[in-house]
């Protein structure tokens, strides 16, 4: 039996204070730097060097930061301790902070609650508690990349450009190209730092060297001609030497948003460069509101960045003719009904974005359950309850949508067989996952899906990943189909699944939880495209299984076409398994060969869970054409007793799709089916698509199975 007592949080967080403030702690907390921060690599970087990033005994960067921050409370002392008590703070500091997790554990008995007549209540949910809320918050891990802080810093601020200029002394461009130094800059040193230190004797081992810099190393860095004045300027914008308080772990702390040090007069110390990028990202808007008569135009220019971004990574996808930012819905006499940030149509579908600029406060990390419920509403909830408003006012007849040039977009002959609520945020918001997961409350229907949360840094990755109109409705219609079964702690955890082995599971399934390892290579994918990291920016999965097939030839199709006759049977199709999609092939090759052969149709049927497919091979007069498809589409569907199916018809010469059919209608009893499936041939159970399209065995001298009526000696065995 174990009789150690659990210390208080307090009381732990206090000893790692003491600790922190120890006589050369600084070389510790430039070890873990080195460690947990660093991806040691040769060439070309691995799936396998991105996974040391979630080993189980890496610091957080946000428990790093804690330790800098604690450091800091006292006069630094950078005096290189003996290489054995530079070994006792490290392991003292992981014991602690284990301690320090393990106290945050919510007590068993607020897991449940009582009511007045001691029973307990059955709707309670304990995860809407902000003692359950604390550890994910803290311990959730970044929302973003340092690279999408540095390249949309420049988007979020370019309004603010002016007044930064006047009241900084430098502008925007400045700002991110000294930035951008002082990180390569510290990258450099990081390289030299090893073989520097094999150089000397063990006890004199340091890593706190590399995170150390002046103002004349990030001049000469520099491509450009800068004025070190100007350079002193934009480095000191995040260094403060104000004393703070930091007594518990939830309390703002200083050197997130000043994570620069000085310990000199020109010499610094920067110990992660991923918090100088948040900075940068995060702390401009701080010294706007600071500016009383600026503030009102720093807060319309946060919320105007929000929308044109999403605007903006939307249009790369869908093209900007079906993009529409800033929609108003009014009625007939011109009453504004709704608002839309930004609205996208495709075929039948539609998503419906709503914008916000709230953060999380310091109150809400600390627990506070009506500062978080507070927080969550004006974050998310009234970002969704606008956006499923507007939603319904999409399927009403009486609303008139108008565009931001105030002309009126015709949606009269759309009839909206899915509509995509999203709210996106436009900050870090912490267990944005695990809160939406909790506190959202919403309303589905036969067309109005579940909502998508997601932060605008999780977009900038939908919308680099899933370029085209398919792939990323396929993402939204199996993503929202699984919002209540879904657990990760990060978004793009589920993404990256997505990516590799297709978002599809059984409907017998209950609950998945996605481990963070997971984005591994999506992590490594986004650095090669976006940072310049040497590895590979695509991996194997749904972007490379359909590459040169005839169903990559047919998505692309439906994506240009934008009918909503055919997109059930693109998204059908993305659905599908690597090896089913490699059957199909080799059928549509068989169906094309065949028709070319004897001019006939040729047809080809799926039947799955909650639909199917039909496909037909020919070149028939049109209205031929689509009455034959629909027959059997409709004899296929009633078979098969489900609510939807999907026909195409492709050209045997070309095998572009010549037209589609959707049917959508529950399945009723009809004896005028009944007597057609009479006369057909029942198909067994599960297809196999290569028993359905190889050719029957036949003798020589028997009638090609074609159908040309040639011996099969004559005709397809030559």
């Amino acid at each position: 039996m174990n009789n150690k007592i659990m210390r208080s949080e307090a009381e732990i967080f206090a000893d790692l204070a003491k600790l922190c403030n120890s006589k050369g702690y600084l070389h510790a907390i430039a070890y873990f730097c080195f460690r947990d921060n660093v991806i040691s690599v040769n060439d070309e970087v691995r799936k396998e060097d991105i996974l040391k990033q979630y080993g189980d005994n890496r610091l957080l960067r946000t428990e790093i930061s804690t330790l800098i921050g604690l450091a800091c409370l006292s006069t630094l002392d950078l005096t290189v301790p003996h290489h054995d008590e530079i070994e006792k703070y490290i392991n003292k500091t992981e014991s602690l902070l284990h301690e320090l997790h393990e106290s945050m554990n919510p007590a068993v008995e607020d897991m449940f609650k009582l009511d007045e007549k001691n029973q307990l209540v059955q709707d309670f949910n304990p995860f809407q508690q902000g003692v359950f809320l604390r550890e994910p918050i803290f311990y959730g891990g970044e929302s973003a990349y340092d690279f999408q802080y540095r390249d949309l810093s420049r988007l979020k601020y370019k309004s603010d450009e002016d007044w930064i200029i006047n009241n900084k002394g430098y502008s925007i461009d400045e700002l991110l190209e000294v930035v951008n130094a002082v990180r390569s800059l510290q990258l450099d040193k990081m390289n030299q730092a090893l073989p520097e230190m094999l150089k000397k004797h063990p006890r004199d081992w340091t890593y706190l060297d590399a995170h150390i810099f002046s103002v004349e190393e990030v001049v000469l860095k520099l491509k450009s001609s800068f004025e070190i004045a100007t350079v002193r300027k934009i480095i000191e914008s995040f260094v403060s030497n104000e004393n703070y308080s930091f007594s518990a772990l939830d309390d703002f702390n200083q050197k997130n948003a000043f994570p620069i040090i000085q310990i000199y007069e020109d010499q610094y110390i920067l110990f992660q460069s991923y918090s100088l990028f948040e900075a940068l990202y995060e702390s401009p808007f701080f010294w706007f509101i600071n500016d009383k008569n600026y503030r009102n135009q720093a807060m319309t220019n946060r919320g105007k960045f929000t929308e044109e971004f999403s605007a903006a990574r939307l249009s790369l996808v869908f093209e900007n003719s079906r993009v529409f930012p800033n929609v108003i819905i009014t009625n007939a006499k011109g009453d504004i009904l709704g608002e839309i940030d930004v609205l996208v149509m495709f075929a039948d579908r539609a998503i419906v974005v709503q914008a916000k600029s709230k953060k999380l406060t310091i109150t809400s990390r600390k627990g506070n359950d009506q500062s978080l419920q507070d927080d969550f509403k004006k974050a998310v909830q009234d970002a969704y309850d606008q956006a499923y408003s507007c939603s319904n006012l999409l399927l009403s007849d009486d609303s008139i949508l108008i565009d931001e040039q105030g002309s009126q977009i015709d949606v009269s002959n759309i009839l909206f067989k899915e509509i995509y609520p999203i709210c996106i945020v436009s900050d870090h918001y912490p267990a944005l996952f695990f809160q939406s997961r909790n506190f959202l409350k919403y309303k589905v229907t036969d067309v109005i899906k579940s909502p998508f949360v997601m932060d605008v840094f999780c977009l900038d990755v939908l919308t680099e990943m899933l370029k085209t109109p398919l792939y990323f409705l396929s993402y939204l219609q199996r993503r929202t189909d699984y919002a209540e079964k879904l657990l990760a702690s990060h978004e793009l955890t589920i993404l990256a699944y997505h990516l590799k082995n297709n978002l599809w599971f059984d409907s017998n399934f209950s609950m998945i939880h996605f481990h963070d390892d997971f984005s591994a290579e999506l992590d490594l994918a986004m650095l090669s495209r976006r940072d310049g990291l040497n590895g590979k920016d695509t991996f194997e999965g749904i972007l490379t299984k359909y590459a040169g097939t005839n169903i990559d030839g047919m998505i692309k199709q439906v994506e240009r076409r934008n009918d909503s006759r055919i997109i059930d049977f693109g998204l059908q199709l993305l659905k599908l398994s690597e090896n089913t999609i490699f059957e199909i092939n080799e059928a549509i090759e068989e169906l094309c060969r065949r028709s070319n052969h004897d001019g006939k149709n040729h047809d080809l049927t799926m039947g799955f869970d909650n639909d199917g497919l039909t496909i037909h091979c020919n070149n028939d007069e049109l209205s031929e054409a689509s009455r034959t498809l629909k027959s059997h589409a409709e004899l296929r569907k009633y078979y098969c007793k489900v609510p939807e199916w999907h026909g195409i018809c492709i050209d045997p010469q070309t095998k572009k799709i010549r037209f589609g059919i959707n049917l959508n209608h529950e399945w009723q009893f009809s004896e005028k089916m009944e007597n057609k499936l009479s006369t057909m041939a029942k198909p067994s159970g599960q297809i196999n698509l290569k028993t359905k399209v190889k050719p029957p065995k036949v003798g020589v001298n028997d009638d090609c199975p074609c159908g040309s009526g040639k011996k099969y000696k004559k005709c397809c065995r030559s």
